[in-house]
């Protein structure tokens, strides 16, 4: 089979001829028809992300049919379309992941391959409002943004919402959660133009935050803020807590802006905020992400899709930050889904 492969941290990815696998008890072979592109694939190919580093096949989020199984897997899933959970041995407190919790696509082969054997219980129908394109979007930012959303910050109708760095998959997701649970939401981005275009989404509006005031700007054009979405972190946290309402939550799953600095413990306890951390999600967090997906025939933004042997291209795409929306491979020659 074929597969995007990366012999070593900082080296151009190959088109390379892998053996196929082949299920074992408990496993779906799965033929992947369109793969995501997420930020830690390209933190993988630049050196930047922890684990294993070279010999890798990415790619946590895919969507195909499923084609063959092995034993103990009932034999109904066989030509089922199908999305994958990438997030593997959670363990079992629902709180928080155990320490054999893992990402599909490093250390295991991810989805950037014609074919991939998955547990059974990683494996899930795909929502029948979305084609396979669609629901390769979704895995990923998908459950991490509803994990932020509603398992950790409790989302509820009526609530103020700003999301910070809108355009990436994962951002945008949160907006349209935020949305579709009845909330109003905000946006922030370096681009005028994503701005102007998560508001074409139903954004209530947004600010640049090079500008240099961003936060008065947002306080005059919103006032505060019940949840703060934040994948950033970064020198400029403090004012995400300023721009909190009392008791209001602040939710973060990244630090692309780098460590927090001139955070006042002060602000924090004097305004009752709860600061909290997230990653990924588990297993009911993803049966209930596709499940509200379902209720509310949330369709994702797809940026743009790439042959499986332009790969090279899409990763540039996204290091450039050009992307609004996700990034597709598409994996299986003839069309589909």
């Amino acid at each position: 089979m074929r597969v995007v492969f990366l012999q070593a941290a900082g080296q151009p990815l190959e088109i390379r001829e892998i053996p196929a696998p082949r299920p074992q008890a408990g496993e779906i072979l799965i033929e992947i028809h369109y793969a995501a592109l997420n930020h830690r694939d390209l933190w993988m190919q630049l050196g930047q992300y922890g684990g294993k580093k070279e010999e890798l096949v990415m790619g946590s989020d895919g969507s195909g049919v499923a084609v063959d199984v092995g034993s103990g897997v009932d034999r109904m899933w066989l030509g089922k379309q199908v999305v994958i959970h990438p997030g593997q041995h959670w363990g079992p407190d629902p709180k928080a992941q155990g320490r054999e919790f893992t990402i599909l696509g490093n250390p295991d082969q991810g989805c950037f391959a014609e074919f991939i054997c998955i547990k059974a219980e990683n494996v899930y129908v795909k929502p029948s409002h979305l084609d396979l394109r669609q629901a390769a979007a979704f895995p990923l930012a998908g459950v991490t943004a509803y994990r932020a959303l509603f398992t950790r910050a409790g989302i509820q109708p009526g609530q103020r919402i700003l999301i910070r760095g809108i355009g990436a998959g994962t951002s945008l997701f949160a907006l349209q959660f935020s949305l579709a649970a009845g909330c109003r939401a905000w946006v922030t981005s370096g681009s005028d133009s994503k701005i102007e275009r998560a508001i074409v989404l139903g954004a209530s509006g947004g600010v640049n935050y090079k500008n240099e005031n961003w936060e008065q700007e947002l306080k005059n054009m919103a006032g505060g803020f019940d949840i703060i979405v934040d994948s950033a972190a970064g020198p400029e946290f403090y004012k995400l807590v300023e721009l909190c309402n009392p008791g209001g939550t602040i939710v973060n799953f990244g630090a692309t802006s780098g460590a927090i600095t001139n955070l006042m413990a002060q602000r924090i306890y004097w305004k009752q905020l709860n600061i909290l951390g997230t990653t990924m999600g588990n297993d009911q967090d993803f049966s209930k992400m596709l499940e509200f997906l379902n209720q509310h025939l949330l369709l994702p933004v797809i940026d743009m899709v790439f042959p499986m042997n332009e790969a090279g291209s899409a990763f540039r795409r996204m290091e450039k930050a050009e992307q609004f929306g996700k990034i597709l491979l598409k994996i299986k020659n003839q069309l589909s889904g």
